[in-house]
């Protein structure tokens, strides 16, 4: 599958470039730059015709204006979770109601949400949570540990999968429940240091946390297929962006393997090129599976596809360095906190690219059993 950009589209890139080129400093303010990306009309440009305030564009405009916005060096989007992920979940199973909440204050840029799926012992199988809600009334108490919730700290709202049926195992008895930040007492977030020396991730733990009845998505007990459909929703649009970025890494690396003069070495350049070339396997293979539904495979063949080979850009990085790839910025021994480099943070946060968002090993699995049809691993205590 190719995109082949008319002129009117064409016309839309000039737009989205022109704007950004405006307005993408950001001024440091990431939640002020969610709102002037809504005020613009540039959140959620691909949600159909009711549309909640914004564009209403196909499927190639959205392909330009993330690619455009990739290209610009803009600042990182706080939204993306409830523009990308939340968002199209709520125009699939949430009610009228919930859609008429939710969707324009995303919109608008004035609510950000985080992700309350993974916990200790439930990571990549997201079947085995413990979170529970208990009813009362017209609220539910929610009380558990999520763990790796991305920008928990800034969050409004977290779309939470906890167990709403007593003694409920496995698939059921899940359901997805919106549930506010904002609850002191009930809810802490503990930021998680990692190796960079930076919190990007947090632990969240809620002690009998209130979220309203009307706030579950999809219905009681539907939340295993809900946080099917929302993880699907992952793939797409976002995966091209997300190439932008790792060519132009690629693309640093490469001017720095020619600097050092490590370019010379036929081991090295064998090693670049193969990233050139796998970087354009995955945009074929991106483009290939955009807008398509019912492929099983196709989000974990993605997402083997780039963690492994954003991983070995990061070791290549450090590796056309040489020596100097050991050496920070600043004394590490005196620098409080330590400072990395830009080759030094990509090398140490990608080494969790093929463990967060599913282990490679989960994603095998489900390639395994969902589409080549091999029999089911075995679950339970060995």
């Amino acid at each position: 599958m190719d995109f082949g950009f008319s002129a009117a589209d064409e016309v839309f890139r000039g737009e989205a470039r022109a704007w950004l080129a405006a307005h993408a400093s950001g001024g440091g303010d990431r939640r002020g730059w969610e709102r002037t990306l809504g005020a613009a009309g540039w959140i959620g440009i691909g949600w159909g015709e009711e549309g909640y305030g914004n564009r209403n564009v196909g499927l190639t405009r959205q392909v330009v204006w993330a690619e455009e916005y990739a290209r610009s060096s803009a600042p990182p989007r706080s939204g993306h979770i409830g523009e990308n992920l939340l968002a199209p979940t709520l125009i699939a199973h949430g009610s009228p109601e919930q859609k008429a909440r939710f969707l324009p204050a995303i919109a608008a840029g004035d609510e950000l949400w985080c992700q309350g799926y993974s916990e200790p012992g439930a990571g990549s199988d997201l079947a085995g949570v413990r979170t529970g809600a208990v009813r009362e009334g017209d609220c539910y108490r929610i009380s558990g540990q999520k763990i790796w919730t991305s920008l928990a700290q800034d969050a409004d709202w977290c779309f939470v999968l906890a167990r709403t049926e007593a003694g409920s195992r496995r698939h059921q008895g899940l359901s997805l429940i919106l549930v506010p930040m904002d609850q002191p007492g009930r809810i802490e977030v503990r930021p998680i240091r990692q190796l960079t020396g930076t919190s990007d991730f947090n632990e969240v733990f809620f002690d009998g946390a209130r979220a309203r009845v009307e706030h579950v998505v999809g219905g009681e007990g539907a939340g295993w297929r809900v946080a099917m459909s929302l993880l699907g929703f992952e793939r797409g649009v976002s995966t091209l962006a997300q190439q932008i970025g790792f060519a132009e890494e690629l693309g640093r690396v490469v001017r720095a393997a020619v600097g050092s003069g490590a370019v010379r070495d036929p081991v090295v350049r064998e090693r670049l090129v193969r990233q050139w070339a796998e970087l354009r396997v995955m945009r074929w293979n991106a483009l290939r599976t955009l807008g398509r539904a019912g492929d099983a495979g196709a989000p974990s063949v993605a997402k083997l596809l780039w963690g492994g080979w954003h991983q070995r850009l990061g070791e290549l990085a450090v590796a056309v360095r040489g020596t100097g790839g050991g050496v920070g910025p600043r004394d590490w021994a005196t620098a409080s906190p330590y400072e990395l480099d830009a080759f030094q943070q990509l090398f140490l946060f990608s080494r969790a690219d093929t463990v967060y968002g599913g282990s490679d090993q989960i994603q095998r699995t489900i390639i395994a059993e969902r589409v080549l049809g091999l029999p089911r691993e075995p679950k339970g205590v060995v």
